[in-house]
């Protein structure tokens, strides 16, 4: 049973890959979305430039001599996470987003074996984060199977949350063709690679497992908010708290890299040039990076990227692959590790699952605790399983 669903789950991220980047009225409505993030980034630009004037993109009051060193990112860019969130939580308030989500949980129970509180688990990180996700089936996690439980804990780090998808399509706007459309597909194909490697490192029969029921009869909270403002307000809020912990962590595993880096400089030169963190895992992961599909004389840039996302986080690996010369990797290359890096699963992404579950559930800590660095583990994997399943198809 457990060999049939792992079977079942890779025919389905097969199937997902093709409909969504080989099925041409697909792939024009995911066109449509480069469209919309343009939109979203105007429309950003004029709030920022109101609050903020020409620091958060307005009119500069002077000649600029190196107009890219006027495009500000934390003032620019990653105001686009307090966007996403309020029309997140218009979208959920509005039923839009609910129906999607059992829909698709229910095509995993159908296939997979994997349906109810997990199964929307699952299919919620689609749109939110790895705590927001489990939150919505809070009452179940009490009675869910210890596999169950891990299958929730690797969703959370095997995708992206719809907040951030328009950020990192900003950073690789012209690396690949549509980014939008292949961090959303990234973040779909996930979730069958979720289940498939969660039933390989954690395995049990799905006939066992509390989620074994109709997805469609699980109960979703009910939207924070009784009026389109205060739902506004509380995304709001919400997306401010995302917000600050981005920026506050970009400014402290960017300047510890640098740290690092500066340490290792101590010792000599190696291979024609300084041994750096960045270095050091693109030899350790060339390897993985060659499973993927990634040439060999390209797999140490690749993993770098795959080490530089596991040690600190995938916002900090795309920035770093958009900065890399236009020669570095190829285009079906680049395709590949976006897929690679489309994740939350990084060492404090660990702190962050066992927080906040262990929070939600606190008679399953022991549970929580143990499962924590597997998932981490998986999420990788799965992602990783998303990129070469790309790669054959591109």
């Amino acid at each position: 049973m457990i060999w049939s669903a792992i079977g079942k789950g890779v025919v389905l991220q097969f199937v997902i890959a093709l409909l969504l980047t080989k099925v041409p009225v697909i792939q024009h409505g995911l066109e449509y979305l480069n469209g919309m993030v343009n939109a979203l980034m105007a429309a950003t630009r004029a709030g920022t430039s109101f609050v903020f004037g020409y620091v958060g993109g307005g009119d500069v009051p002077w000649t600029t001599t190196n107009p890219p060193a006027n495009f500000v990112f934390a003032f620019q860019a990653l105001p686009l996470i307090l966007i996403i969130s309020a029309i997140s939580g218009l979208l959920f308030y509005w039923n839009i987003i609910p129906p999607i989500v059992r829909a698709f949980a229910w095509v995993l129970r159908r296939t997979i074996g994997v349906g109810g509180p997990a199964g929307i688990a699952v299919t919620m990180n689609i749109f939110v984060g790895m705590v927001e996700a489990p939150l919505v089936i809070r009452p179940y996690l009490r009675t869910e199977t210890r596999s169950g439980l891990f299958i929730i804990m690797t969703a959370g780090m095997a995708m992206v949350a719809g907040t951030v998808m328009v950020l990192y399509a900003t950073l690789l706007d012209g690396l690949i063709p549509n980014p939008i459309g292949q961090i959303l597909t990234a973040s779909i194909m996930a979730a069958p690679a979720t289940i498939v490697i969660a039933f390989i490192i954690v395995p049990e029969d799905p006939a066992l497992f509390s989620v074994a029921s109709d997805p469609t009869q699980v109960q979703l909270p009910p939207s924070p908010g009784n009026n389109m403002m205060s739902v506004i307000t509380k995304a709001t809020i919400d997306g401010l708290q995302i917000f600050a912990n981005v920026v506050g962590m970009l400014i402290v595993l960017v300047a510890l890299v640098s740290l690092a880096n500066s340490i290792l400089a101590v010792f000599p030169d190696i291979a024609g040039g300084p041994f750096t963190l960045q270095r050091g895992f693109g030899w350790l992961l060339s390897p993985i990076a060659w499973l993927l599909g990634i040439p060999w004389a390209e797999a140490p840039t690749a993993g770098g990227l795959l080490g530089t996302k596991m040690v600190l986080n995938e916002l900090i690996a795309y920035a770093e692959m958009s900065k890399l010369p236009a020669d570095t990797l190829t285009e079906r290359s680049r395709l590949i590790m976006t897929y690679a890096l489309c994740g939350f699963a990084n060492f404090s992404s660990i702190g962050i699952t066992i927080g906040g579950i262990a929070a939600m559930v606190p008679e399953r800590r022991p549970d929580i605790i143990e499962l924590a660095p597997k998932a981490m583990l998986a999420g990788s994997l799965a992602t990783c399983l998303s990129g070469a399943v790309i790669g054959i198809l591109s």
